[in-house]
């Protein structure tokens, strides 16, 4: 394919090797993915084993940050790891259960992202702060600057990592089953069931007081 400002160039850990035709390259459409999800999968080798684990993240132009403490292995590993930690950052969303009439065909409508990289720490405070605001805005948009702000030492217990995005690949499926032609004529349903996220009622905290409204950023809540 040819790459160009608005696509990332294809390299061979992003090149799937099946359906590949399921692989695309787009910015705009990477960007989308990403940012209608808040949790990622972080993949890393510790110790010569592969550890993988759920965190929140948000993106910033070309840029992904990944949520942690500075406690965790992730972050700690990538403070002492020289230029950062070589990780795998996945973001899926599951659009649709595919029912074929055999069960080899059964599969899923989805779309993902794939990002390959080298993560290192965020070491300046004042852009921490910023980027923390980022991804409390990006899991709730406006309530960044409806609560108080992290002080220093939060900010200290808290870390991040950026990780550039240069090395990435969005995959899609959509569409029903694919059944074999002689199989059309068994007598199983087959077809698709749509998946989609909801949020209810937002719930008070306990301690909460009856005074205080609802956000309407909670009551219009809605994920892009």
């Amino acid at each position: 394919m040819a790459v160009t400002a608005d696509s990332y160039a294809p390299t061979e850990r992003t090149v799937p090797t099946r359906a590949r035709e399921r692989a695309a390259y787009d910015k705009e459409l990477v960007h989308a993915i990403l940012d209608e999800g808040y949790l990622c999968h972080l993949g890393f080798v510790r110790d010569g084993a592969p550890v993988v684990l759920p965190t929140l993240y948000a993106r910033i132009g070309e840029r992904l940050y990944v949520h942690g403490s500075t406690g965790s292995r992730p972050l700690r590993a990538a403070g002492q790891a020289g230029p950062g930690l070589p990780v795998c950052v996945t973001v899926t969303h599951v659009d649709g259960l595919v029912l074929a009439r055999s069960a080899m065909h059964h599969s899923l409508n989805y779309r993902s992202v794939v990002v390959h990289g080298t993560a290192r720490p965020l070491t300046d405070q004042s852009e921490k702060a910023r980027v923390l605001d980022a991804l409390v805005d990006h899991v709730v948009p406006g309530r960044a600057a409806d609560v108080r702000p992290a002080n220093a030492k939060e900010l200290a217990a808290t870390a991040v990592l950026v990780l550039d995005l240069h090395e990435v690949s969005a995959k899609v499926r959509d569409g029903g089953p694919n059944d074999d032609p002689e199989d059309l004529s068994l007598p199983h349903w087959s077809g698709v069931l749509p998946v989609a996220t909801s949020y209810g009622a937002p719930v008070p905290a306990d301690d909460l007081d009856v005074s205080v409204p609802v956000p309407g950023y909670l009551t219009a809540y809605a994920r892009r």
